[in-house]
């Protein structure tokens, strides 16, 4: 097992959508950038929700997404882990969520990509970790090639962001 750390929270000025992973893939780890592994289809499904194309650039990639009102973090802030897979995740602590949603008055939607994130994320609402107040939260399909939904379908799934 190798102890893992999340990487920090993306963020512009202005956060309406926040989208939490539970950690970063060895790949995304290796190159310290959100959704880094090829067959991910986090940054094709982003340019289809925002009519973009995604620059090749990764701080260009978050440039779009800040501009949209858009922020990425983890809901996991460290683990044990091998390998890329959310099964193999073993004590987990939760990020300090809830200092970033406090700090973001406007945040609307807080998007869960993937079952993972999903189920440490409604863990911490229940334990009252993580005051919602009148913010949505969603699971969404993950956008990980360990997920195998066809890209349509995923992305008619994501664009629930928009449809608040």
């Amino acid at each position: 097992m190798s102890a893992i750390n999340s990487f920090d929270p993306v963020v512009g000025k202005y956060l309406k959508i926040l989208i939490l992973g539970s950690i970063p893939g060895v790949r995304s780890l290796e190159v310290a950038q959100y959704y880094a592994h090829p067959q991910n289809q986090f940054w094709r499904i982003m340019g289809a929700l925002l009519h973009v194309d995604m620059p090749p650039i990764y701080q260009q990639r978050l440039e779009v997404l800040k501009a949209h009102g858009i922020g990425l973090w983890d809901v996991i802030e460290g683990c044990e882990r091998e390998g890329s897979l959310d099964s193999n995740i073993k004590a987990a602590k939760v990020n300090a969520i809830n200092e970033l949603i406090e700090s973001h008055p406007e945040l609307e939607v807080i998007a869960l990509n993937g079952k993972t994130a999903e189920k440490y994320f409604n863990q911490a609402v229940k334990a009252g970790m993580i005051d919602l107040g009148n913010r949505l939260a969603i699971g969404m399909p993950s956008t990980s090639p360990a997920h195998t939904m066809v890209f349509e379908k995923k992305l008619e799934a994501w664009k629930k962001l928009y449809m608040k």
